[in-house]
């Protein structure tokens, strides 16, 4: 079948090579339409009951994740000269288009009763102009004496100040978010030099944001990066200029589709699917290697250019094949998770790696069909003296040496499952940025000074409409919970709801100042100025007359009750305190919810620190049950292969000790198990699978050739299989380690750990699998 196959192709090879370039061309239009995603990680299925809890919070109260803060640390800010840039730049961020909202000092107002129309009116604290020391000292008295704003906009005891600016949502689902965020740290950076006070800058929009921009700079990176290894590899290993082009065309066009795929599919290009392309190269150059090196091992004995390509396609075919298929397991098998960025990533690099195999198949043997015989300079590395030195060193310890191997083998097991007792499962909303980094150092200093900026919800239901006006007590017992519970949470910061309005507006009718009057009021009806103000808020709300011009209250009063008037929010801001700590603090808010509420209120924590726990426990657990099914899916293509139930278990375990090693070495050197390094097992599997094959297949041929004889047969395949092999494990090990570049942890640790797996996966497979068909043929007739 596969000589047939293999002679189809060399005639038709024209017609062959005229429909790849077409259907290249064609790819390479869709590619040219992807689109980079503005999303955090779509982790969650649809029908997750924390999703939909998140849907329902956003329909109501429209994405909490648009905000970016602005912090300072300063006790010269009240200097008539600082705060005057500080106004500056509250006046210049306001200038740009997509700007909606800014809170801050400068605009912070306090309510003051109308004597003739009785209503409450908002009063800047602090006017535009301020022309003395005297004037700004007297508003910042006002200021510093009403306690809304503590904790909120200022941190008395640290001298920081926060800015919040709100941005348009839309803009933030568009690559325009990226001039947006460039334009508020211009202007940020302006008023940093002009008073020498350092600025920070932090917020979901700002992480977004600098996130999707790394993505794409890294992925163009890690692209170049490959190609560059592969083709010095290629040049070393071949030592030939045209075969180097050959291999570089398949794996470019094998890019192509892949990213045409991924428009194809509906997809866009996030962290997961941004090394999809990457792969392709690692894992296209190996296919270039074997079926080149066939061809000119055959040449090299045959001395027939037709017959060589011939051979090279029927032997190669069938191995490169099932190689492709395990390792297409290996990814692909995220598609059967119910993460979405999981399912995406199992499509695309799936569908990728079978594509590569056909472009492999199509382009290598027609284009060699048309180049010139190799000559002896191109055959030289067939009789490599240090890869023949390393095989003869490799045959002395799986025939000499064959206890000594497993023993060494178990040693090395029992201190990887010492070390996997050690891992850990946490992850972090930025712990794929380094330490050093300028947005996880910000972050920091909004977790110091004002416990954080990630966002988290907790949403009222009365179960009736206008519920929360129809009683008193509603008001007091949703104010002693996010007083007595959220309020004194140590990850958490100040709450924020309508009850801090009612608060705030009794405070200005009273006429005080401080904590005292800070206050519901202990007599009478709290929701009389509630009830005025939703009233007015319902109008404007009827003819669409919502203006940011609109008083502090009303504002205040929109963004926390809903239209229906039966659900209320309590908006807050944490700190990211990671998957493990994560958890406890929300178990702790639940208990509190079920002692303070009764079944006449539905209590919905939200927002997207939840959102993001339960993505990252999806990824893992996604993860693990991938790496199940491709263990039995690979399985059983190793059954059908070889139908030898003994192979099976010898070609399992030199697969499965490199991912126990890993997993121990992560232990030891404190990688957490996370959504991005979790991703490592399934990634090394699926590919170090391919060199068990390669060696297994040839193994099986060669079995006949020296009458059943497994020694004879274990040293004939070390030594024409062993030197593809080795270069093989170079190129791949090449192409992982240039994710050592990124800037994201995940991504660092994906870079060095496959490596590891797969220079383990190397020896497992050219030392301990030998031994194992060796060991085990005693007892087991072939």
């Amino acid at each position: 079948m596969w000589k047939q196959l293999a002679k189809f192709v060399i005639k038709n090879r024209i017609v062959l090579l005229i429909l790849l370039v077409l259907a290249t061309g064609v790819m390479g239009y869709y590619a040219s339409k992807i689109r980079l995603s503005y999303e955090f990680s779509k982790a969650i299925p649809t029908d997750n009951q924390k999703y939909q809890d998140y849907q329902a919070f956003k329909q109501r109260f429209g994405d909490e994740g648009n905000t970016l803060v602005m912090g300072i640390r300063s006790r010269d800010l009240f200097q008539l000269k600082n705060f005057k840039a500080y106004q500056q730049l509250v006046s210049n961020l306001k200038k740009i288009p997509a700007v909606e909202d800014i809170l801050s000092a400068p605009g912070a107002v306090q309510l003051v009763k109308d004597s003739i129309t009785e209503k409450m009116g908002a009063v800047k604290i602090f006017p535009d102009e301020i022309y003395s020391q005297q004037t700004l000292d007297s508003a910042a008295a006002i200021f510093f004496n009403l306690p809304f704003y503590e904790g909120r906009l200022y941190n008395k005891d640290s001298a920081a100040y926060l800015m919040a600016v709100r941005v348009n949502k839309e803009v933030f689902m568009t690559k325009e978010r990226t001039k947006v965020v460039a334009a508020i740290m211009e202007k940020v950076n302006a008023f940093s030099a002009n008073t020498k006070i350092e600025t920070h800058l932090s917020g979901l929009p700002l992480i977004r944001t600098v996130v999707a921009d790394r993505i794409q700079k890294e992925m163009k990176l890690f692209l170049l990066g490959s190609l560059a290894f592969s083709v010095l590899i290629l040049l070393i290993f071949f030592r030939s200029v045209t075969t180097t082009l050959l291999s570089l065309a398949v794996v470019i066009i094998g890019v192509i589709w892949t990213v045409g795929i991924t428009e194809l599919c509906g997809y866009q290009i996030t962290l997961l699917t941004a090394l999809i392309p990457s792969l392709v190269v690692v894992i296209g150059i190996p296919n270039c290697i074997y079926f080149i090196n066939k061809y000119h091992s055959s040449y090299l004995q045959s001395g027939n250019k037709n017959e060589s390509l011939v051979n090279m396609v029927s032997k190669m075919g069938v191995v490169t094949l099932f190689c492709n298929i395990t390792a297409a397991i290996g990814f692909a098998v995220f598609a059967f998770t119910k993460s979405a960025i999981l399912k995406e990533f199992g499509v695309v690099a799936g569908c990728s790696i079978m594509v590569i195999f056909v472009i492999s198949f199509i382009l290598l043997p027609s284009v060699l069909s048309f180049l010139p015989v190799p000559g002896k300079t191109q055959l030289k590395y067939l009789n490599s003296k240090w890869i023949t030195t390393l095989l003869s060193n490799l045959e002395k310890w799986v025939f000499g040496h064959r206890k000594t191997v497993l023993a060494i083998t178990a040693v090395i097991l029992a201190f990887a499952i010492a070390g996997i007792m050690k891992l850990k499962t946490v992850g972090y909303i930025v712990d794929d940025l380094p330490k050093t980094d300028v947005v996880y150092r910000d972050l920091k200093f909004f977790e110091h000074n004002f416990k954080g900026v990630m966002p988290l919800e907790v949403m009222i239901d009365t179960k009736k409409p206008k519920g929360i006006l129809q009683s008193s007590i509603d008001i007091r017992k949703i104010a002693g919970f996010q007083d007595s519970v959220l309020a004194v949470q140590p990850d958490i910061a100040k709450p924020l709801s309508v009850v801090d309005g009612i608060k705030f507006s009794y405070q200005a009718i009273s006429q005080g100042q401080g904590d005292s009057t800070y206050v519901l009021p202990s007599f009478g009806n709290p929701l009389a100025e509630l009830h005025k103000t939703l009233r007015e808020l319902q109008v404007k709300r009827q003819n669409n007359e919502l203006q940011a011009k609109d008083s502090a209250m009303l504002k205040l009063v929109g963004a926390f009750v809903d239209s229906s008037e039966q659900y209320i929010r309590i908006s807050m801001s944490m700190a990211d305190v990671g998957t493990e700590k994560l958890p406890q603090i929300l178990d702790t808010i639940q208990k509190s919810v079920s002692q303070t509420f009764d079944s006449s209120y539905k209590v919905t924590l939200t927002g997207t620190s939840i959102t993001f726990l339960e993505g990252s426990r999806f990824i893992i657990n996604g993860l693990k049950e991938s790496i199940m099914w491709a263990f039995l899916l690979i399985s059983v293509c190793m059954l059908y292969l070889f139908r030898s139930f003994r192979i099976l278990i010898c070609s399992l375990i030199p697969n499965l000790v490199p991912l126990v090693i890993t997993a121990g070495l992560m232990g030891w050197v404190g990688v957490p198990l996370k959504p991005s390094t979790v991703l490592i097992f399934s990634v090394a599997l699926g590919i170090a699978v391919d060199i068990t094959i390669r060696f297994l297949v040839n193994y099986k041929q060669v079995l006949p050739e020296n009458n059943f004889n497994v020694e004879t047969s274990v040293k004939a395949t070390i030594n024409q299989t062993g030197l593809s092999i080795i270069y093989t494990s170079l190129v791949l090990i090449a192409g992982f380690i240039i994710f050592c570049a990124s800037s994201f942890g995940g991504t660092f640790s994906l870079g060095w750990l496959t490596s590891v797996t797969l220079l383990t996966a190397t020896a497992t497979n050219l030392i301990l699998l030998p031994v194992l068909l060796l060991v085990t043929s005693k007892k087991t007739k072939n």
